[in-house]
């Protein structure tokens, strides 16, 4: 089945990411870690199925992920975890937002990322 039929599903879980809020490859572009002529060929996954990603997102209206192991931030340096809190978390708050700005795809990055 063609990816347009199948919709876009988890690389982790297999579901599909039905909303771009849910969407890590989206929130990692927003980030500027992708590149706009890489979104259709990267895989995708949700938020939560990146967890070492997820648990710097420090939002009420997103419970927290806690993550064991090396890759814990509990593990990282503390001014490292606080500099992946704000970006990802901002990161997340833009996505949260950009269905409802009607800015092209090309706009949805933060203005650093850009």
């Amino acid at each position: 089945m063609a990816r347009c039929d199948e919709g876009y599903l988890c690389e982790v879980c297999g579901q599909p990411v039905d909303e771009i809020v849910d969407s890590d490859l989206y929130l990692s572009f927003i980030m500027g870690l992708v590149k706009w002529s890489e979104l259709t060929q990267r895989p995708e996954r949700h938020i939560r199925c990146n967890p070492v990603q997820a648990q710097f997102i420090n939002h009420a209206n997103f419970p927290p992920v806690i993550v064991e192991g090396l890759f814990s931030k509990t593990e990282l340096d503390a001014e490292y975890v606080q500099q992946q809190e704000d970006l990802i978390t901002r990161a997340w708050l833009r996505l949260q937002e950009v269905t409802s700005l009607g800015i092209p795809v090309e706009q949805y990055p933060l203005a650093q990322s850009r």
